[in-house]
């Protein structure tokens, strides 16, 4: 089965070129798509040399998403955070799970670095969650088969809880199957805004989630608490919460991101 990476980006010009590099080494049978969202600091750019194809998209993760996977050549659709790092068998664990015809698409366990006792109970209830009530965000890495991506509408375009969205509608599909394997993520926005009450905040935006609170009103929750928590208001705090369409951008877990 061959299959498609897309990783969504915007103004990640630090670390993307390594982290292209990554992809290609240990995943290097897939294709690798860069969707990027406007990003201002040569990004896009860095891309090219290093991803089979750079597209770039309206600014918002879910747009960035689907407009990699209408590019797309595999028949398996990976996405993937520019932030993450993947393993060796990575790969093989997907192509393994989908080669039951009842499983529709999946995710990874996750893990936080650095190593923090708060990131650690956050992975053990997260995995949990994923377990028990079928909710993931988009940062345990996400696949699926193309048709049922292209069946479902891809993600919902929403600047909030998109890839909550598009698991809960994948499901709904056929099996989802979060495999054993892990994949690890950046703290470094839960670092920014202070990782225990990131950490509390977002298991309550969670729990609201689950309960079907609507989403227009958790998004004015979450817009509160990043200005709150980034206080004074960078300029990219700004951009990210201004009310311009944007997504969300979150820490990891419970998250919008």
């Amino acid at each position: 089965m061959t299959v498609s990476i897309i990783v969504p980006v915007l103004n990640e010009a630090p670390i993307i070129t390594g982290f292209l590099r990554h992809l290609s080494e240990l995943a290097p049978r897939a294709e690798i798509i860069v969707a990027d969202g406007g990003s201002d600091d040569g990004s896009s750019e860095l891309c090219r040399n290093f991803a089979d194809s750079v597209v770039i998209a309206p600014t918002g993760r879910a747009k960035q998403m689907n407009a990699g996977a209408r590019i797309a050549n595999g028949a398996i659709l990976w996405f993937v955070h520019a932030d993450s790092r993947i393993t060796w068998t990575s790969l093989a664990a997907i192509e393994s799970a989908l080669h039951d015809t009842r499983v529709v698409g999946g995710c990874f366990r996750l893990e936080i670095v650095p190593t923090r006792w708060i990131y650690r109970v956050r992975d053990v209830i997260g995995n949990f969650c994923v377990d028990w009530f079928r909710v993931a965000l988009g940062d345990r890495g996400f696949f699926c088969r193309r048709d049922v991506f292209l069946r479902i509408g891809g993600y919902p375009e929403f600047p909030l809880l998109e890839d909550a969205e598009f698991y809960r509608k994948l499901k709904q599909c056929g099996e989802v199957r979060q495999l054993r394997e892990k994949i690890q993520t950046s703290a470094r926005r839960y670092e920014r805004l202070g990782p225990v009450a990131t950490v509390c905040f977002y298991g309550f935006i969670m729990t609201l989630y689950v309960m079907r609170v609507p989403l227009p009103f958790l998004e004015k929750i979450v817009r509160w608490y990043v200005v709150r928590a980034s206080d004074p208001p960078s300029a990219s705090t700004t951009a990210r919460t201004g009310q311009t369409g944007r997504s969300i951008h979150l820490p990891h877990a419970p998250s919008a991101e």
